[in-house]
């Protein structure tokens, strides 16, 4: 057995008796449920590591994963149903299966055959019926991705503008229904069209071949990052945001651009 196999042994054992007699009384209380929460944490610990580009802390998040998957599993093994050695045989033998390409005779020419071929196998596989081409994204995905998400899906099929000479009119005509809802004062309108134009944008962001969730993790750091300057400019003057103006934070806001452009 190599290191990396000692290593994911030895996590399993960690797991064994942090759940069994003598071992750790937060860990014997979790549940599927309790868990959810803490998976969904660490999954976006590790985007957040990934935007960073700290190489050191992605590897102690893919850890903190790592960790959660293994806790799910060992959960799974203790009611019976599976183990994480089920789990691992069931993910090889599904990328096998899914890349005839790599493991078998299969031939594609570039990465739409693989999608392509890879929907198909899916298909193949039948385990649950597809009853439209947009089942199978997680309804609990964050909602600006899903729409990005439902917008490649419904590409796939031809459903979509054939190009930003069709898709910015598409985000101008969202723009000016939001508008005269707001004009109109009806707040139930405004938040509908509001809708239609994230979803516009959402596809926007797609045919420029960028990912609309990233973006926006991007922008909400950068605006952390330039009112937390603001925040240490009026301390340094003894002042907090609530002592401010609103002009006065408007100034530093535009000295904090310089610093965080």
């Amino acid at each position: 057995m190599n290191r990396t196999g000692e290593k994911f042994v030895s996590l399993l054992r960690i797991m064994e008796r942090l759940r069994g007699p003598g071992g750790c009384p937060w860990d014997q209380r979790q549940g599927f449920e309790e868990l959810k929460a803490y998976l969904i944490d660490e999954a976006y610990e590790v985007l957040q590591a990934i935007d960073s580009g700290d190489r050191s802390l992605l590897c102690e998040e893919l850890g903190d994963l790592l960790f959660q998957i293994v806790f799910l599993a060992h959960m799974a093994r203790e009611e019976g149903a599976f183990d994480m050695g089920h789990v691992i045989e069931g993910i090889e033998q599904k990328m096998i299966r899914r890349h005839p390409h790599v493991f078998g005779n299969g031939r594609v020419s570039d990465h739409r055959d693989v999608t392509r071929q890879w929907d198909m196998i899916k298909a193949r596989e039948g385990k649950s019926p597809r009853t439209s081409i947009l089942s199978g994204i997680p309804e609990t995905l964050p909602a600006l991705y899903r729409a990005y998400r439902l917008g490649l899906r419904a590409a796939r099929v031809g459903f979509d503008w054939k190009g930003l000479e069709e898709l910015l009119p598409k985000v101008r005509e969202e723009w000016g229904e939001l508008e005269e809802a707001l004009q109109e004062k009806d707040k139930a309108a405004a938040g509908e069209e509001l809708g239609d134009l994230l979803f516009a944008l959402a596809n926007l962001a797609r045919h420029l071949g960028l990912e609309p969730e990233g973006l926006l993790r991007a922008t909400n750091s950068k605006f952390v990052q330039r009112f937390q300057w603001v925040e240490e400019a009026l301390h340094r003057e003894g002042r907090s945001p609530t002592e401010a103006t609103l002009e006065e934070m408007d100034r530093l806001w535009e000295e904090a651009k310089t610093h965080y452009p």
